[in-house]
């Protein structure tokens, strides 16, 4: 029996001859540590998207206030549609009237080792820890470090949780502190207006084109 396509919901919310978004023609795999990325986007409201490579798709959820570097803090995490492994490396501007529509930039990317044994001391496969409920991870990444918790509690809703080791600060916030892109070095509100700017040149060069066809 073929292997149901995470990615038919993705699919299904996107017109790919509007949005530049990947449109993930097939599942794949990294063919390294799992992948790992969190995306910041400025839609209707700002938030951030956390990513993990689970069985060639991207997991995804959404976490309004970003993460935090102390185990004090119990982030929320909303479950959301599989993103395509492509999508890792998406950022950009969404257009108005698409779904997500808004500005995204790689906030963080890395890899991630699975912490998560059975009482034999065996590692539990990551698809058995996300249908249990119950995640933890070493992340790998530009910015974040350490181990890692995603706790479900009630439906979609989980919860990100650092956890106590070397890597946590109580002190820290981490979203405020670095607010740039891990790929373009680029704040959200840079990618923005570089978009923008793109906009009004190819604007005014149709303008001028129409002028002197005139």
């Amino acid at each position: 029996m073929p292997m149901k396509d995470s990615l038919t919901v993705y699919r299904k919310k996107r017109d790919f001859s509007k949005t530049r978004e990947p449109e993930g023609k097939k599942r794949a795999t990294s063919g390294k540590k799992p992948l790992y990325v969190i995306q910041k986007h400025d839609a209707s409201r700002l938030h951030y998207d956390l990513r993990l490579e689970i069985d060639g798709a991207l997991k995804s959820w959404v976490v309004p206030k970003g993460p935090s570097t102390s185990p004090k803090e119990k982030r929320l995490a909303v479950l959301t549609e599989d993103h395509p492994m492509e999508y890792a490396n998406f950022e950009g501007v969404i257009p108005e009237g698409e779904y997500g529509a808004g500005t995204i930039i790689v906030w963080d990317r890395g890899r991630y080792r699975n912490l998560k044994k059975d009482a034999k001391g065996q590692e539990v496969p990551m698809d058995k820890c996300f249908k249990k409920g119950r995640i933890e991870i070493w992340l790998q990444g530009k910015k974040l470090k350490g181990g890692f918790a995603l706790v479900r509690f009630r439906g979609k809703n989980w919860l990100l949780i650092k956890m106590r080791d070397k890597e946590a600060n109580d002190k820290k916030n981490i979203v405020k502190s670095s607010p740039k892109s891990v790929k373009s070095q680029k704040t959200v509100e840079q990618v923005k207006r570089a978009k923008t700017r793109g906009k009004s040149v190819k604007t005014s060069k149709r303008k001028r084109t129409a002028k002197k066809a005139a």
